[in-house]
Parts: structure tokens; C-alpha cells; sequence
């Protein structure tokens, strides 16, 4: 499974000269963590990204006014970003690396496709070891249907021989 199969694709985005209200009014309407922010010249090109952690810790716990800076001044404008074509185990080893929670999921020509979060790894994860566990309960329930061994050595006559078998 790739990362362009898991990705948000609709990314919200805001100029990089906006107010903090308005940032935080566009996550809190839309309810998420995280905004691409983009270059006051050409909105199609993003420069930043900032998340509802940075806005408490950048600017609340260091009692700044939201008035002070665009919003802009609180963003990371180190944009971490892996190619769509990349696993779930890539996608974790740039969020170990750099030390974030979220990565920009970027086409082969270096476009941009979505945003990656860690909670879309931990949702693609649980999914799939809820499937192992399922697969766990389905065993355990059929082996216990079972009315005879499934092996029974006293029920063979003559010798007994392994074959080995080739893959």
C-alpha cells in the first residue's frame, strides 16, 4: 500500500500574510490540525505549513497576540515531503527523522498530492492488525467446530516418512 492511497487530497491552504484568527477560525470550521500556507505571489506554491501545536506553543504559551504576526511567522517553512509512490515504513521513518506528524505527499513531478498525518498511519495500521486479529478469532473458531484431531498418529499403519516439499 502507497502513500498516495492514504493521503488527505483536499488540503486546505491559506496565505501566508493572513491573521492568526483567521487560521485558527479555518481549522476550527473545518476541523483539522494543519494548514499549508501559501506565497502571497503565487497561491499555487506552498512555503509553510502550520498546525493548532504551533499556534499554542509559538504564540499562546509564549503570550504573544495573534495580532502581532501574519501567520506566516508561525509556520515550519522546512516542508517535509515523500513521494506518493512511498510505504507506510518510508512515511514513518521521514516523521522519525525530521520530527513531525504530518508530511506532504508529494506526484513524481514533485507536485503536490495530499498531506499525510499520523493519524492516517495509526487509522491504516489498526485497520490492518484488526484484520490479523480477525484472522486470529476465525482459526481459533474453526479449530474448536472440529470434532476429531486433525493428526491422529495410532490411526496409521506401516511406517511413517516425511516428504520434503519444494516452495
Amino acid at each position: 500500500m502507497n502513500l498516495a492511497s492514504l493521503c488527505q487530497r483536499d488540503i486546505l491552504s491559506l496565505s501566508a500574510e493572513a491573521s492568526v484568527q483567521k487560521a485558527a477560525e479555518l481549522m476550527r470550521v473545518n476541523h483539522v490540525g494543519a494548514l499549508a500556507l501559501t506565497d502571497p505571489e503565487d497561491p499555487a506554491r506552498v512555503v509553510g505549513i502550520v498546525t493548532d501545536r504551533d499556534l499554542v506553543v509559538h504564540l499562546l504559551a509564549q503570550g504573544r497576540l495573534p495580532e502581532e504576526h501574519p501567520i506566516g511567522v508561525y509556520s515550519h517553512a522546512q516542508l517535509i515531503g515523500v513521494p506518493g509512490t512511498a510505504s507506510v515504513h518510508e512515511a514513518v521513518q521521514a516523521m522519525q527523522k525530521h520530527g513531525v506528524r504530518r508530511l506532504f505527499v508529494t506526484e513524481p513531478n514533485g507536485r503536490l498530492m495530499g498531506l499525510l498525518s499520523i493519524d492516517d498511519v495509526l487509522a491504516t495500521l489498526a485497520d490492518e492488525l484488526g484484520g490479523l486479529s480477525q484472522a486470529m478469532r476465525i482459526g481459533i473458531d474453526l479449530e474448536s467446530t472440529r470434532t476429531s484431531p486433525m493428526f491422529n498418529p495410532g490411526e496409521l499403519s506401516g511406517s511413517m516418512y516425511l516428504a520434503q516439499h519444494e516452495p
